[in-house]
């Protein structure tokens, strides 16, 4: 379990992100760059494998009203594909202190976010397999897809109530599915 403090310190401990939310740039066009399902970033058919570059390019990705993917810079705004969801939480911890459980989820261009009313856990089923699809809602109109291992490591903090799994968090409870 991790300390009050050292939550404290995940959360404080990043740079100030850019502000995208003010820059609104006339369309450049389309950028050949892929979002793969499974996180890669892949331009003009080669994968970037610089992970400063890739975090670079997330701080500055919004998804916009017509579900369209874009990087912005405050004079350009190119448009980029997504396969599935632009980030992924690849881990977490967790503090329970005796006004509620706090848990922060880091993601693949490594930023922690608190689970709560800011950053909800959201659980879909994948239609075709009855698969768990969990998200958590990021900023700037994007959400990250949780790992497979992580959200089986949430279940497992979870609490079933009338047959579904609840897991409580940030003063919020998320529902993960049905038992």
């Amino acid at each position: 379990m991790t300390t009050l403090s050292e939550i404290e310190s995940l959360l404080h401990d990043q740079r100030g992100a850019p502000p995208i939310a003010d820059w609104h740039p006339e369309l450049s066009g389309d950028i050949d760059i892929v979002i793969k399902a499974d996180g890669r970033w892949i331009h003009e058919g080669g994968e970037i494998k610089r992970h400063k570059l890739v975090k670079l390019f997330a701080s500055i990705l919004r998804r916009e009203d017509d579900d369209e993917y874009y990087l912005l810079t405050p004079v350009e705004k190119w448009r980029i594909t997504v396969e599935d969801l632009p980030l992924q939480i690849i881990d977490f911890e967790v503090n329970d202190v005796a006004a509620g459980r706090r848990i922060v989820v880091k993601t693949n261009v490594d930023t922690w976010l608190e689970l709560g009313e800011e950053h909800p856990l959201s659980v879909a089923t994948d239609s075709a397999t009855q698969e768990p699809r969990p998200a958590v809602r990021l900023n700037n109109g994007l959400q990250a897809r949780v790992s497979r291992a992580c959200f089986y490591n949430l279940v497992e903090l979870a609490e079933c109530r009338n047959g579904v799994m609840v897991l409580l968090a940030g003063g919020k409870e998320f529902e993960l599915g049905s038992i």
